[in-house]
């Protein structure tokens, strides 16, 4: 159903915290006219966990209008309480969207039976396209495999964000469930190698600043040109490795800023990027080719 080069996008805001809908407008076309092959917006990078319910539909709702069925876009809709899931759901299919990112319950800590009956109660409630997403390091909680062979069989259950960077969990993943359940890295620097070995796709941070040759670097990957894949991913490595120097997205927030695509604002709890940090993220970005605003005329 999705494939290729999918962005989390950011959520361009101003120096007050509040959201930037002209900039985040802009960031679409860029993306469309770069070949991305799918938004993902309210997302983790995205900073959905700290917007409004009625800001996140707003963000949803802008970037819908935007991209006027050109290419799929996906809402993040995750949240640690299983009624507020469906809520907000519910409330992004009705805005239009392709499908639903949901992130496994934070803090919470439930158990793979828990996991099981939300996001089945999600799926009984939503008629859309979801597709899961496990990223433990954040959420202090692993989907496993054998419990998304369970939810698999829920016909609305499409896929998974994989972001474990583990390859052989991605495999087995493939064993248990088939061919017909998509599976997309959610880690860039192993994303390459999992698209090579069967994975649909990546919803990808670095595609938030080398859009064009993320896109490259999925078509050969999908195709099973190794040899220009690794080329590509070599150039993108640095970024891959440093848009984590700290919680993302304060690294690509502040590269974005950097190339002068959107102001410099980031939402408490985050901060901006640690000046300490400035050098290695220039660094990444000489090395993918990615310039520098020479004019900085957002703030």
């Amino acid at each position: 159903m999705f494939q290729g080069s999918m962005v989390a996008i950011v959520t361009p805001m101003n120096t007050d915290g509040s959201v930037d809908k002209q900039s985040l407008c802009d960031l679409v076309e860029w993306h469309i006219s770069s070949k991305t092959e799918g938004l993902i917006v309210a997302g983790t990078t995205g900073e959905g966990a700290t917007l409004t319910d009625a800001e996140q539909l707003d963000v949803i709702s802008t970037v819908l209008k935007q991209v006027k069925k050109r290419i799929p876009v996906i809402a993040g809709t995750g949240s640690n309480g299983t009624h507020h899931t469906i809520e907000l759901t519910l409330q992004a299919k009705k805005a239009g969207v392709d499908g639903c990112l949901i992130v496994t319950p934070y803090y919470n800590k439930p158990p793979q039976n828990g996991l099981y009956e939300h996001y089945k109660a999600v799926a009984e409630k939503c008629a859309v396209p979801i597709i899961l997403y496990n990223v433990p390091g954040r959420t202090c909680c692993d989907l496993l495999p054998e419990t998304i062979e369970r939810l698999a069989k829920i016909q609305n259950i499409i896929g998974i964000k994989e972001a474990t960077g583990k390859l052989d969990r991605a495999q087995e993943i493939q064993k248990l469930c088939g061919p017909q359940f998509e599976i997309y890295s959610g880690d860039d620097a192993t994303s390459m190698d999992l698209m090579l070995n069967g994975a649909h796709g990546v919803i990808s941070v670095t595609a938030n600043v080398a859009p064009a040759k993320m896109a490259e670097l999925c078509k050969a990957a999908l195709s099973g040109d190794r040899q220009t894949a690794e080329k590509i991913n070599a150039e993108l490595m640095p970024l891959h490795t440093k848009l984590f120097v700290e919680a993302n997205p304060i690294p690509v927030k502040w590269v974005l800023h950097e190339m002068g695509r959107i102001p410099s604002g980031i939402r408490l709890p985050l901060v901006p990027l640690n000046s300490r940090f400035h050098e290695d993220l220039h660094k990444a970005m000489q090395s993918a080719g990615i310039q520098k605003s020479k004019i900085a005329t957002l703030t």
